[in-house]
């Protein structure tokens, strides 16, 4: 079968990106993946890894609600001969939608986002529209925990056709111990300091002030290193709100996002405020690095007792929990290895790929 993916854009801040991990993994889950992004993107990373797994990848250089959108993805999947549309976030479903319906294949759409905020008249009626399309419209909605089903059961009432399929990432297989010292000794991390890294985007939903806020509050002489990796919109503030700060100032560095930095980290920290099943948390676990999370959303899902530490949205409680992983090298190694382990069981992308497959399946069926 030939599945296209369906996505606003490629920029590696999407709540969507991992679909390189999944292209990687398609053929061994017996389809074929194509990905087609309505924008285009300068960020070129995620479409680099997709070409590095030989997925074809069209990007139609479009505005999101471009008009002609729906024309141009019908074209793509016709002359791709394409039997099943996925889409990923609302302007991808709108579109994909009305594409597949023009090609009269089926499309299925996933839910990444759990939109718990106060919504005012005109967003609940965009929301209530948005689910009646994907009821009529789709022919699955999948969820990527247990508690963003419960989330979307609670708007759409019981649906069939919703189901839960937790995302996946690749296995990045054993730790280089030379790309791990070279980027230790780039980052300024001595021997026996701890790197705690957070690579969520610089946005206000992240909980980055929360984690100045532990980090502000840490005893004199522990032997950490915090790692702020990726950008966004609140990179300025916060590297001015580190560097006016020298309790910060001695603990904090910055570094721009690459996918060798999980390899010098001995714990990663995610402080989101929302979160249905946060990619980067997926990653540290396949990487054997035990994570500090806020127990929000679909967190609890991924990070248990046996793995990580999941805190409430306390400074307090966040600053405690950095003190005693990182005193404990034994705990880390542990709970490392468990997270690991727990990744192998469920979440590795193969696996996720197969259980995509039986949706294909039963849908084209």
């Amino acid at each position: 079968m030939k599945i296209a993916h369906l996505v606003p854009t490629l920029h590696p801040g999407g709540p969507e990106i991992g679909l390189s991990d999944l292209a990687g993994a398609s053929r061994e889950a017996g389809f074929e993946m194509v990905v087609v992004a309505i924008a285009a993107t300068s960020e070129t990373s995620e479409l680099s890894a997709l070409h590095r797994t030989g997925t074809p990848v069209v990007e139609l250089g479009l505005a999101p609600w471009d008009p002609r959108s729906a024309t141009k993805v019908a074209r793509v999947l016709r002359e791709g001969r394409i039997d099943l549309v996925h889409t990923h976030l609302p302007p991808a479903d709108v579109v994909g939608a009305a594409a597949a319906l023009r090609n009269r294949i089926p499309a299925v759409s996933t839910l990444h986002i759990i939109g718990d905020q106060p919504a005012d008249r005109v967003d609940r009626l965009k929301r209530t529209a948005r689910i009646l399309a994907r009821q009529r419209f789709m022919a699955r909605t999948i969820a990527i925990s247990q508690v963003q089903r419960e989330w979307y059961r609670k708007l759409s009432g019981d649906d069939p056709k919703l189901l839960v399929v937790p995302n996946g990432v690749a296995d990045p297989g054993p730790v280089d111990e030379g790309v791990r010292d070279r980027r230790r000794t780039a980052l300024d991390v001595a021997d026996g300091e701890v790197l705690a890294l957070s690579s969520a985007p610089m946005r206000r939903d992240q909980g980055h002030e929360l984690l100045l806020d532990a980090v502000e509050a840490l005893p004199d002489g522990l032997p950490l290193v915090v790692v702020l990796a990726g950008d966004g919109p609140l990179r300025p503030w916060l590297e001015s709100r580190v560097d006016s700060t020298p309790a910060l100032a001695e603990t904090v560095r910055f570094a721009h996002r690459g996918s060798d930095l999980l390899a010098a980290a001995d714990l990663t920290l995610h402080t989101s405020t929302v979160g249905a099943q946060p990619t980067a948390v997926l990653r540290a676990m396949a990487a054997g690095v035990p994570t500090i999370a806020t127990r929000v959303g679909g967190i609890p899902e991924l990070v248990t007792p046996g793995t990580g530490v999941l805190v409430p949205r306390s400074a307090g409680a966040l600053t405690d929990a950095l003190v005693s992983l990182t005193e404990d090298t034994d705990r880390r190694e542990r709970l490392g290895a468990a997270a690991r382990a727990r990744f192998l069981d469920g979440f590795e992308a193969v696996g996720w790929a197969r259980r995509l497959r039986e949706v294909y399946a039963s849908v084209l069926a």
